[in-house]
């Protein structure tokens, strides 16, 4: 069977050989930069929003910190786990056939979904044909990304989120804004404003306590009356067909127990062929994404209910979906399949800790979203994000699977570059600073020529939103390369 599998229901395979989707959604072409850089000044200048995000994402990279030195080996077993991804990757549809045998011989029934609209409607049609009308959730950027919340909607089903900071932004009517903290960008007021106004009682923002008593209270209800539980999956075994859940708060254990129905979204990329393979995963995920040695909750599924079992469900449906992933297989884009989501990336970048994860408009954000989304969903729809980045590299050094993604932005840009897909202004402006540096007399000149302007323009109002706030430096009358020949100079 091909690596670049896309299986449907129906069990026939597509083979894809090339990256077209980076053609794809050109009616949004251009006006994602404007859309891009003006979430970003919004989010910038909300006071609130940039404490909030701040003082999430350092406590996230100091525990990160703490935790990894406290593993011994860490480097090599990220080293271990690197090598393991790509050879999973390399076998990826022998390794999915595997988990499909041992998953229906363990009592799950496996679906395959091509794209977000088949998994859409496969989840529904289940959720359907058990008289499904109330499904909890739990965190599942999958789910996020196929839009299920909405689609189970317009099927008259009622998806409630049960995870804390999922619902925290249900009830805002928001997406989330962190790949495994979605309400980071949320203060302890506006959520004592939500919970206030869900509770029609005056919830005060510092009993943090009462705050979560209440949520569990809510929540405690929504468990008992679901008729079917939908969750995400961070890992697939092949080995044995099982699904890993890792999760803080239990509230997977209650969507996965109670309901008589129970629905996993897994993309492809998600198996671990062995168990052995697994406990590396867990050893890097946690420490990865909060700094902690293991989850609270670390919940292993192989089938559904057995007859003797007290609780469970008595279906377990696990969809497999593809969206776009196997058109990454044996591409220079094939690294980002390495990614288990455990954010580190996102807390290390200064774009995402100065834009947030709204900036973005995806469900993935941070560099790992400005690389997948386009790869995804269309680089010309998002030709803004592979720019979302300095390129310094932070992103790569706290990668638990030290995925390259410097290197693959660059790739999209040269993409852009190739495809013409950057507004013309643009375009231009890298064209004209390109001829410039490409001739060594010219820079100098230029420069001794704009001077008087630039330290004029220095002193004057800003000019352009982007500099607002800022004192622009006024240019010194040496240059670092003339004061270093005047120095050699003096020593001889």
């Amino acid at each position: 069977m091909s690596n670049n599998l896309n299986k449907s229901e129906s069990g026939a395979s597509v083979a894809h050989t090339d990256v077209a989707l980076l053609a794809a959604h050109a009616s949004f072409a251009h006006a994602d930069f404007a859309q891009f850089r003006q979430r970003a000044f919004v989010a910038i200048a909300d006071v609130r929003l940039q404490t909030a995000i701040e003082g999430a994402t350092h406590r996230f990279r100091s525990h990160r910190q703490a935790a990894l030195a406290e593993l011994p080996g860490a480097d090599a077993l990220r080293d271990q786990f690197k090598a393991l991804r790509a050879a999973t990757l390399a076998n990826l549809g022998q390794h999915l056939e595997t988990f499909e045998q041992n998953a229906i011989a363990a009592g799950a029934q496996v679906h395959w979904a091509a794209d977000a609209a088949e998994a859409c409607a496969i989840i529904a049609g289940i959720a359907q044909a058990n008289g499904a009308r109330r499904v909890v959730k739990t965190k599942s950027m999958a789910t996020e990304e196929i839009g299920l919340n909405q689609a189970l909607a317009a099927a008259g089903i009622t998806p409630i989120e049960t995870d804390l900071g999922e619902w925290i932004i249900q009830l805002a009517g928001e997406p989330p804004s962190h790949i495994i903290a979605p309400a980071i960008h949320k203060t302890r007021q506006q959520v004592a404003e939500l919970f206030s106004r869900e509770t029609g009682e005056e919830m005060p923002a510092d009993d943090i306590p009462r705050l979560t008593a209440v949520a569990r209270k809510l929540l405690r209800q929504q468990f008992l009356q679901a008729d079917m539980g939908v969750t995400g999956a961070n890992i697939g075994v092949a080995e044995t067909g099982s699904i890993v859940l890792v999760t803080n708060e239990g509230n997977a254990e209650m969507s996965t127990s109670l309901p008589p129905v129970h629905v996993v979204l897994m993309g492809i990329e998600k198996i671990a062929p062995s168990w052995d393979d697994a406990a590396i995963w867990l050893a890097l995920l946690a420490r990865s994404a909060t700094g902690q040695p293991l989850s609270v909750y670390t919940t292993i599924l192989s089938g559904p209910a057995r007859p003797a079992d007290h609780d469970g469900p008595r279906q377990l449906h696990i969809v497999l979906l593809d969206n776009g992933r196997s058109r990454l297989l044996n591409t220079p884009y094939e690294e980002a399949l390495q990614c288990i989501r455990c954010g580190a990336c996102l807390n290390v970048c200064p774009v995402y800790r100065a834009a947030g994860g709204h900036a973005y408009g995806s469900p993935y954000s941070g560099p790992i979203g400005a690389v997948i989304t386009p790869l995804l969903f269309g680089l010309e729809a998002y030709a803004a994000l592979p720019h979302a980045s300095t390129l310094c590299g932070a992103c790569r050094d706290v990668c638990p699977a030290r995925i390259d993604l410097p290197r693959m932005l660059v790739a999209l840009r040269e993409v852009e570059v190739a495809e013409k897909t950057l507004p013309w202004h643009e375009r231009a402006a890298e064209r004209s600073a390109a001829f410039v540096l490409e001739h060594d007399r010219l820079l100098p000149a230029l420069r001794t020529l704009l001077r008087p302007f630039f330290n004029a323009a220095a002193g004057a109002p800003p000019l352009h939103k982007l500099t607002a706030g800022r004192q622009l430096p006024s240019l010194p009358p040496k240059t670092f390369h003339q004061l270093w020949a005047d120095e050699v100079e003096i020593q001889d």
